[in-house]
């Protein structure tokens, strides 16, 4: 039987939201109005920003692997330059892109450089409280013939790109259990309160794993359920309605207000939810019906102190999905296959800025970040 036709029962499709930078203004995304009984719950809506961003010196961009939202609502994205055409291959940004809350461009840095092992295949960013900026890489992917080196690395930078702190590095890092470095991750999320850096190591291992985020000890991991990580794959049940004991790719990774971890598991459609010591409390699938199973691949929360919603990037089927957090009931599915603007192919991650604007990175294919913006909550 396929894992993703046994969703449990009124929880089908599920969506997470991530946000990353500092905590936001209280003002930023009003009570919405009570909507008639009839109507259901109210939900954000969204409109296109077709003038964002504004890209300077006639620079090119790669596949767009993430964005990330900081304290001053600069908007960061994470390009990868070798994936620019070969026509265009003089005019490729820098990997790392900023810009301010209109959209004009800030700097740019990054790239191979001494003292530090830069990723071949950058994948994952975040922009902390303190505005340092977290970035990994994903290498090798199959459709990166560059190098063969694997990217097990955390880099932390300030914002102009000197290097405070690096775990792990270039081909360390043999497995699950392995402490000191991360196997490919895919997305990270620095947590205020307790100055933990939680990991998505989600490409070469199978589990979260978490570090001081000034030192880089290893605080604890998990795998799912909560489970000890392992490299070996535990017996499965193909209809066990709970899907797979082991997590497929650990894609995303958001820590809420409230001191909950939510884990994107892509490729088994589905977000698995953990308080910050590991411990399981409930899982959700997300979308698990339509097309291919790749739904889980990016999320946010909404910018509101309780972060009453929950944005989840369907990397398959190329939507965003619009969740009650605490239910987890879906309240509003948007967005399409296609280039125009709008649309989406190969979504990948996403953030949210204080006003409750979503950001969204496109991989593979569209190579751009797009900005919608927030217009108001559903009648």
């Amino acid at each position: 039987m396929n894992w993703m036709l046994k969703s449990v029962a009124p929880l089908l499709v599920l969506a997470l939201m991530a946000c990353g930078g500092a905590p936001p203004a209280e003002e930023s995304m009003p009570e919405p109005e009570a909507a008639p009984a009839a109507s259901g719950p109210s939900y954000p809506m969204f409109e296109l920003d077709p003038d964002w961003p504004q890209l300077p010196n006639n620079w090119v961009t790669g596949e767009v692997s993430s964005v990330s939202v900081d304290g001053r609502d600069h908007i960061w994205v994470l390009q990868r330059p070798h994936t620019v055409p070969e026509e265009n291959r003089e005019n490729a940004a820098p990997p790392l892109l900023e810009f301010d809350d209109t959209g004009a461009f800030v700097n740019a840095w990054g790239g191979q450089a001494d003292g530090y092992d830069w990723p071949w295949n950058e994948h994952g960013l975040f922009v902390d409280h303190d505005g340092h900026v977290w970035i990994g890489g994903n290498n090798p992917t199959g459709r990166t013939p560059q190098s063969q080196v694997e990217d097990n690395m955390l880099l932390k930078f300030t914002n102009t790109g000197e290097l405070v702190l690096q775990i792990g590095g270039r081909d360390l890092g043999t497995g699950n259990l392995t402490t000191d470095s991360v196997r490919k991750s895919a997305e990270m999320f620095v947590y205020e309160p307790t100055n933990e850096v939680f990991v998505a190591d989600g490409y070469g291992n199978r589990r979260v794993i978490v570090f001081d985020a000034d030192t880089g000890e290893f605080k604890r991991m998990w795998a799912a359920f909560g489970k000890e990580p392992s490299d070996t794959e535990p017996e499965a049940d193909p209809d066990d309605p709970n899907g797979p004991p082991w997590f497929g790719t650990v894609h995303a990774i958001e820590v809420s207000n409230d001191g909950l971890v939510y884990v994107g598991d892509r490729n088994n459609s589905r977000i698995q939810v953990f308080d910050l010591e590991g411990n399981y409390q409930r899982q959700v699938f997300v979308n698990p019906d339509e097309g291919r199973s790749l739904t889980c691949a990016g999320m946010a929360f909404s910018p509101d102190p309780e972060q009453r919603f929950l944005y989840v990037a369907d990397q398959a089927n190329l939507h965003i999905h619009v969740l009650d957090r605490q239910t987890l009931e879906v309240l509003d599915t948007w967005g399409e296959l296609g280039q125009a603007p709008g649309d989406f192919d190969a979504l990948h991650h996403i953030a949210v800025d204080s006003k409750g604007n979503l950001y969204t990175a496109e991989a593979q294919r569209n190579h751009r970040a797009q900005r919608f913006l927030y217009t108001g909550m559903s009648q």
